[in-house]
């Protein structure tokens, strides 16, 4: 169509039809009528808001109600998703654990056995640091002091990355292997712990803990006695 003025025709430029339920904007993602949010994102809006609600009052203070408010929600909705808050706290916990174990897991890259300490101290610190509402997730139901619950579980699993390295070592210096898995738990239960300490206090900087953490495992290890004897007289 044109529009004819002072003799010349000039286009008119009409802008195309925007399809029903498109926002208009190339990256909206993708979304359902509306502007409506597709299962998945749905989905992880859900464990993003769950996760902060955890962290903040943990599992028995959190409810349903919550959650679906601060998501924007109707209680329904968190039910299809997740069967409850159970359901999304499995979830979370699931995903933060594997988290911290694959961080573990990748920086264990060899060398030196004290530097092995180190790294392994460095991924739980970095961990920490960078997720701490995912560390008062599996920290707060669960405390290092525990016999059960998910933070033993994670120590455990952390334990047994570095039980291999213990043994190797327990052998080259004639010690017993069968108890590297006792020092293993040993080593990093204290981590853990000072772990979950330096999460509030923050001081001293990150690689001075590690430093002090290494020095009294490494040299606690290093004068490691092959059977060690008590001092007073309680033998059991």
């Amino acid at each position: 169509m044109t529009i004819v003025t002072d003799n010349r025709e000039v286009p008119r430029i009409t802008a195309a039809p925007v399809p029903a339920g498109s926002s208009g904007s190339a990256s909206g993602g993708q979304r359902g009528p509306r502007g409506r949010m597709s299962g998945k994102e749905r989905r992880a809006q859900l464990v993003d808001v769950g996760r902060q609600l955890f962290a903040e009052k943990g599992l028995e203070g959190t409810s349903v109600e919550e959650i679906a408010a601060k998501a924007g929600v109707s209680k329904p909705v968190v039910y299809e998703h997740f069967g409850g808050k159970e359901g999304l706290y499995a979830v979370v916990v699931d995903r933060e654990m594997q988290g911290l174990l694959d961080g573990v897991t990748s920086a264990l890259t060899g060398g030196h056995p004290r530097e092995l300490l180190e790294q392994a101290a460095f991924a739980l610190l970095d961990y920490i640091e960078n997720h701490a509402d995912g560390f008062r997730i599996l920290a707060r139901d669960s405390g290092v002091g525990t016999s059960t619950g998910t933070f033993t579980s994670l120590i455990s699993d952390i334990a047994s990355q570095v039980e291999h390295i213990l043994g190797s070592e327990f052998k080259a210096r004639g010690f017993d292997p069968k108890l590297a898995p006792m020092y293993s738990q040993m080593l990093v239960g204290m981590v853990a712990l000072t772990g979950q300490w330096w999460l509030d206090a923050r001081r001293p900087k990150k690689a001075d803990v590690v430093a002090h953490l290494v020095n009294l495992s490494w040299n606690g290890l290093s004068g490691l006695e092959p059977r060690p004897q008590l001092m007073g007289r309680r033998n059991r």
